[in-house]
C-alpha cells in the first residue's frame, strides 16, 4: 500500500517536516514535485498554441532540461518559430496534431507535414523552424515537449525556411 499524496506546501521532503532540525538542503539535492495544476504559463509563446512549463529552472531548479505542455485549440495553426540551440522532442498525448516544416535535400524546397497520433513522439532539430497545426474541427491538441535546454526557447520567425550550411540561417533566400 502506498503512502497518501503529499499536500501542496509541505515541502520536497514531506516527512522531513518531524526530523529534527538540519541544515538546509540544496534544491539540487530534493526530488521536485509539480502537479497538474500548477503548470506555469508565464513563458515563451507562439501564436495560435499555448505552453505551460512544468520543469525548468524557474519551477524546479533544472539546469539543462525544460519540460513542459503545449496545448493547441481545434481548427487552429501556430505561427512559424524555432527553439534557437534547444533539441525538441514532443510526445502527443491526444489529438492529432501535425507539425510543419521545409524540406531542403531536393533541389527545390518542399513543405513536409508530419502528421501524428496519441502515443507518437517527434524530435525536432535546433534552429528547424516549423509550425504545429491542428485540424481536428473539435478537439485541442496536447503534447508534452521536452527540451535540452533550461527555459523554453522560443523564436518566431515571419516563414518557413530550409537551414544553410552552418545550420542556423535561411540557404539560398
Amino acid at each position: 500500500m502506498s503512502e497518501p499524496l503529499t499536500t501542496p506546501g509541505e515541502g520536497f521532503h514531506p516527512h522531513l517536516h518531524n526530523a529534527p532540525a538540519s541544515p538546509a538542503a540544496s534544491p539540487r539535492s530534493r526530488l521536485h514535485h509539480i502537479r497538474a495544476g500548477d503548470l506555469d504559463g508565464d513563458t515563451a509563446q507562439t501564436g495560435g498554441m499555448r505552453r505551460f512549463a512544468a520543469v525548468s529552472g524557474r519551477t524546479a531548479g533544472s539546469e539543462k532540461l525544460w519540460m513542459g505542455q503545449t496545448h493547441v485549440p481545434a481548427a487552429t495553426s501556430s505561427a512559424e518559430h524555432h527553439h534557437g540551440e534547444s533539441e525538441t522532442a514532443i510526445y502527443v498525448v491526444s489529438g492529432h496534431p501535425e507539425f510543419v516544416f521545409l524540406d531542403g535535400s531536393g533541389d527545390t524546397p518542399k513543405e513536409l507535414r508530419l502528421r501524428t497520433s496519441p502515443g507518437d513522439y517527434v524530435f525536432v532539430p535546433p534552429f528547424v523552424p516549423h509550425r504545429e497545426e491542428n485540424p481536428d474541427p473539435h478537439t485541442e491538441a496536447v503534447v508534452v515537449i521536452a527540451r535540452s535546454t533550461q527555459e523554453a526557447v522560443v523564436i518566431n520567425v515571419p516563414a518557413l525556411y530550409v537551414l544553410g550550411p552552418d545550420g542556423v540561417g535561411p540557404a539560398g533566400y
